[in-house]
């Protein structure tokens, strides 16, 4: 199951299941119980797509892949590496990222994005996938020289429209073993799998919630697989997930 937020003119934003033509709008928000359609539906030419969510907080895990921290010559942390980026930072499927003029080094970083289904805290494990409501692309987009220069994530991860997420939440995907791939216009940069995942997502889910209540709608993005590279004005950036979809971003 897929499922938008999305805008109409003269509409509140709205959610609804995508169709291959066409989206279907659901009864209420999908955290506020069953998912149910309606009668209502508009042809897919006729919508915008927003960010699937509007998370309290992103969480995002730093070096969680086996490959990446080989490209860089790091051992494997023994425990999930963690920072926040604001929710301020997200921008939705085709809006433009914004290189800022304090940096001179903006990079890409593709990721898989874990959506939060329900109030977690304290998660054992074995039954973190229970608050799962599914997954969705995301581009953890970074200032890396400036996130050399202060030796802290925050500024450089922080920046307007450093947060491309969509194109929409998939519900039923495998997280254990997804390709995830980006292409730099048009040209493949990145391509790994979620089996190179350090620290899997039960565990992310259980760790992360030892330390802070996860609310409805919260993501988790759990890492970037080796080959990230830099971002110019002009360039398209795009993040590619099996079973999921693709995020697709110019850069200005």
């Amino acid at each position: 199951m897929k499922i938008v937020r999305f805008s109409l003119k003269n509409k509140p934003p709205m959610w609804g299941l995508w169709r291959e033509s066409y989206v279907r709008v659901i009864v209420a928000s999908p955290f506020e119980g069953m998912i149910v359609g309606t009668s209502e539906q508009y042809p897919i030419e006729e919508i915008t797509l927003l960010p699937p969510v509007a998370p309290s907080k992103i969480v995002c895990v730093g070096l969680n892949y086996r490959d990446h921290a080989e490209e860089l010559g790091m051992p494997l942390p023994d425990e999930p590496l963690i920072f926040l980026k604001p929710p301020s930072a997200i921008i939705a499927h085709e809006e433009a990222i914004v290189c800022p003029k304090a940096s001179s080094q903006v990079e890409y970083e593709a990721e898989l994005a874990v959506v939060i289904g329900k109030r977690s805290k304290d998660v054992r494990e074995e039954q973190a996938t229970d608050y799962i409501l599914g997954y969705t692309c995301a581009n953890d987009v970074t200032a890396r020289d400036l996130q050399k220069k202060d030796l802290q994530f925050t500024r450089s991860k922080s920046f307007d429209t450093f947060c491309p997420i969509g194109p929409w939440i998939e519900t039923e995907a495998d997280h254990s073993s997804l390709e995830i791939k980006s292409y730099l216009n048009h040209e493949l940069r990145q391509s790994s799998s979620t089996a190179q995942l350090i620290h899997g997502i039960p565990e992310l889910i259980a760790f992360i919630s030892s330390i802070m209540t996860l609310e409805p709608g919260d993501l988790i993005l759990t890492g970037t697989p080796a080959g990230v590279g830099q971002l110019n004005p002009g360039d398209r950036i795009t993040v590619e997930i099996s079973g999921i979809g693709t995020l697709a971003n110019p850069v200005t």
